[in-house]
């Protein structure tokens, strides 16, 4: 039973298929993107434990899981325990989805983490803001995708965005007010294999100037010159290790690196979204972390199979599309030929066609298109991402 069936799951339904099981995807919509690619569908409400828990028992189905999806993770850990299925369990599932949660854990086990408050009021927020100063980053307690996230510089932000933030709550309707941290952005990509977590993938980010929340570039390398990836990778291990997840779990976290430390902004029990656990993890660890999650939730042996070597000057990127405009009706997409030709161009999408409007991303899931590619050097991937920047063009009417 694969929880959720949006263009995310497929990869993982795919895999499910060609080891040989039969899939059951439920999703809200019966137009879901998934339900193609699975042997059964049923439209539930994937946040409607019961509902769930009554399918999962209509097909006597032998493991449940999800993958790149925040919220569907309580419901597995529930649907799993109920029916005493492998899964990260319930205490993890609401760790690694409630951001408040994350927070106390940090402070607990003495990692770094910055000052924060759980907050179901404005009032809250407000007097906040005043023992702390901005800048300050609200967020809703168990969203995803950068949905409900906003930078508060004055008070007058918290009353303008406070009800909007928490709109995007999905159990607790309240927010999480924290200090905000300053310094570049990182991704941490892994896998528990016999009780130790393994990092796969790291990434350093890039951000909008139009929403400093907002990712347009993920890169990715086994080194970095200016940051320390042994020191990053031994703070993430501290969180994962200390909450104890179960072999097979994938993980995706993120931190910023501010006074010589990392310090956790978010970590989820799943791997990361827009296709890094289904793509980019094997393409920079040469592993397959997919046959590891299966392995894990039908309760069989978990191993972490080679695909093939890695060189170690392997560099990979997701990068998102941008227009020089605001907003607009679009009239074509120059370069998508050179786009389909290039051998390192490993995916590309664009979420829109010639005639759609478009307009810049106000969330992570907004955002207008991407592309996945590699190379075996740095300067290599970096001449080749000049390339698209020239060649690929969004005109507008």
């Amino acid at each position: 039973m694969v929880i959720a069936g949006s263009r995310w799951q497929i990869p993982i339904l795919k895999k499910i298929r060609e080891m040989g099981f039969k899939s059951l995807v439920v999703n809200l919509y019966p137009d879901s993107p998934a339900f193609p690619y699975a042997d059964f569908s049923e439209v539930a409400d994937i946040l409607d434990k019961e509902r769930c828990l009554d399918i999962a028992r209509k097909y006597g189905i032998d493991a449940v899981l999800s993958e790149e999806c925040d919220i569907a993770m309580p419901t597995v850990a529930y649907i799993a325990d109920t029916l005493s299925l492998p899964s990260l369990g319930t205490s993890n599932a609401a760790l690694y989805t409630n951001k408040s949660m994350m927070r106390q854990f940090s402070e607990q086990h003495k990692l770094p983490s910055p000052p924060s408050r759980k907050c179901s009021t404005i009032e809250e927020a407000v007097d906040f803001y005043h023992r702390h100063g901005a800048p300050l980053i609200m967020k809703p307690l168990d969203a995803n995708s950068s949905r409900g996230v906003f930078s508060i510089k004055t008070i007058e932000d918290i009353i303008t965005n406070f009800e909007g933030s928490m709109s995007y709550s999905k159990q607790d309707k309240q927010v999480i007010l924290e200090r905000y941290i300053q310094g570049r952005e990182f991704t941490v990509d892994g896998i528990v294999i016999n009780g130790e977590h393994r990092t796969l993938a790291i990434s350093e980010k890039k951000h909008y100037d139009f929403n400093e929340n907002i990712a347009y570039e993920l890169y990715f390398s086994h080194n970095n010159e200016k940051y320390d990836y042994t020191q990053l990778a031994a703070t993430n291990d501290a969180f994962v290790h200390a909450s104890q997840l179960a072999d097979g779990t994938l993980t995706h976290a993120e931190y910023k690196y501010e006074n010589g430390q990392f310090w956790l902004i978010e970590i989820a029990a799943r791997g990361g979204g827009n296709m890094i656990s289904s793509d980019i993890v094997p393409l920079m660890s040469g592993c397959d972390n997919y046959h590891a999650l299966i392995c894990s939730a039908l309760g069989n042996p978990v191993t972490l199979p080679e695909i093939k070597k890695i060189p170690q000057g392997r560099c990979a990127v997701l990068r998102f599309f941008d227009t020089d405009f605001e907003s607009g009706v679009i009239k074509e997409i120059q370069g998508e030929d050179f786009l389909k030709a290039s051998s390192q161009v490993h995916h590309y999408e664009f979420n829109f066609k010639p005639g759609d409007y478009i307009k810049k991303a106000e969330n992570d899931a907004a955002r207008i298109g991407f592309y996945i590619a590699y190379a075996d050097s740095d300067q290599e991937l970096r001449n080749l991402m000049d390339e698209i920047s020239q060649r690929v063009q969004i005109i507008p009417a």
